[in-house]
Order: C-alpha cells, then sequence, then structure tokens
C-alpha cells in the first residue's frame, strides 16, 4: 500500500523538475529550478502567449486564403483541404478570443479584489 500515493500537483515553473516516476529530484536541484515568475518574466511569458496565438491566426488565415485560391483557380488536387484549412482558421480565432476573454475576466476579478 506505501507504493500507492497520489503525486502533488506541482507548479508550472518546477515541471522540468519532477523526476520520471513523479517525485521531485533532489531539493536543491529543485529549488533551482522553481523560479517563481515575477516582474518583467511574468510580463514577457504573458506577452508571449498572445503572440503566440496571434501568429497562429496569421498563420491558418494566411493558409486559407492559400488553398482558397487554389481552388479557385483549379490548381488544388484534393479540396477537402480548404475546408480543414477554414476549421483550423476558425479554431486559432476561437481560441484567441477565449484567451483575450480569460485575460478581461482575471484583470476583472483582480480589479474587484483590491476595491
Amino acid at each position: 500500500m506505501e507504493d500507492m500515493f497520489i503525486t502533488p500537483i506541482q507548479p508550472w515553473d518546477r515541471i522540468g523538475a519532477v523526476g520520471s516516476v513523479g517525485s521531485v529530484k533532489g531539493s536543491a536541484s529543485a529549488a533551482s529550478a522553481s523560479k517563481s515568475l515575477k516582474g518583467q518574466e511574468g510580463v514577457s511569458a504573458f506577452k508571449s502567449i498572445f503572440e503566440e496565438a496571434i501568429n497562429n491566426v496569421r498563420e491558418t488565415d494566411q493558409n486559407l486564403a492559400k488553398n482558397q485560391y487554389l481552388l479557385a483557380t483549379g490548381q488544388i488536387e484534393d479540396p477537402h483541404t480548404v475546408g480543414i484549412a477554414a476549421s483550423q482558421a476558425q479554431l486559432s480565432i476561437d481560441l484567441l478570443a477565449a484567451l483575450r476573454t480569460k485575460a478581461l475576466e482575471a484583470y476583472n476579478e483582480i480589479m474587484r479584489l483590491s476595491s
């Protein structure tokens, strides 16, 4: 029965310090690996998430436009790729909108806490 236990939830910044069995490696390496996001690091991590989502929207939209052009000019061999590209573009837009909504909800919640 000692073999069976629930491993505690690890913060995101400590994922690299988790061993293959789910246990945290040595305390010195875990302490060095568990660097919290503060100040500029937190801002850059937050910014990179949105930049990646925006770039994903741009890439999928360009891919959709290219596939639509190929379909319109008769240069595409499998027309189902246009539908797939349209779905990917829509999903990337939905993801960006959901990220924006969650960020605004979090901001509003923080503002309510401070007042």
